[in-house]
């Protein structure tokens, strides 16, 4: 923690210190009560829970984080920083885990402040305020997946916009596996355990039987260590970069 705690701290505050964040945060409240009560049509429902709320969290974190992922490791790069960054006493792995949790931490801030449609879905009606929690620790989960990936792709370049578009379709990719639509492609030909491999992937999926309010462990585990391999993969590539110059 002793290496950890300054790396998370120089990035956590690093989002502040420039109006980019605010814009962030505004842009993200601003999408999620659009499509909550414009294109969900919350209150024409008459329902009191949050699943239209939760139904479009994958698809806006899929532009929202990879623009915040881009520039961890692209651009610190593009300054020169980096080599700044890597010749510090701290081991490569807290430097990696730092930057993402920082990140992860600021999106958490971003979640978090969407907390009044919470309150409005509280005061309308009886929620069951366990299925809401629980998915909102899934969006959090989907979130982290998401920052993992794309850190690691950044790591990959020293453009901001390269590693923003790499990022989106890996995402996506990792989104859609469990649709319908992409399900029916590969029944069509393939074997049954490999149809079942594909969709196990989808952070949809995954995500859905979350805000179905049951906290599985298989689902956890399956973020939790999407997350640890691309972090084990950031760690890699940047190594491999640092080897190459």
């Amino acid at each position: 923690m002793k290496h950890l705690l300054p790396i998370f701290k120089r990035e956590f505050a690093a989002y502040f210190a420039t109006p980019l964040a605010y814009v962030f945060i505004v842009i993200f409240l601003f999408a999620m009560g659009a499509f909550t009560f414009y294109v969900g049509h919350f209150y024409d429902n008459g329902i009191a829970d949050l699943s239209v709320f939760f139904a479009y969290h994958p698809w806006l974190y899929l532009f929202l984080v990879p623009a915040i992922a881009m520039r961890l490791w692209a651009d610190e790069r593009r300054t020169g920083t980096v080599e700044l960054l890597l010749t510090l006493p701290i081991p490569l792995w807290a430097t990696v885990v730092g930057k993402f949790l920082a990140a992860w931490a600021f999106t958490g801030i971003a979640l978090a402040l969407t907390f009044p449609i919470w309150v409005t879905v509280n005061i309308l009606g009886s929620p069951d305020n366990g299925v809401i929690l629980a998915s909102y620790i899934g969006s959090f989960l989907v979130a982290g997946s998401y920052l993992a990936i794309g850190a690691c792709i950044s790591a990959t370049t020293n453009n901001q916009v390269i590693a923003f578009v790499v990022s989106v379709i890996v995402c996506f990719l990792f989104t859609v596996s469990g649709t319908p639509i992409v399900l029916e492609v590969f029944r069509g030909w393939a074997p049954l355990p490999l149809t079942d491999a594909i969709s196990s992937f989808s952070f949809v999926t995954h995500f859905n039987a979350i805000t179905a309010g049951v906290l599985d462990l298989r689902d956890l585990v399956f973020f939790l260590s999407l997350m640890a391999l691309f972090l084990a993969a950031n760690v890699v590539v940047v190594d491999l970069k640092k080897s190459g110059g």
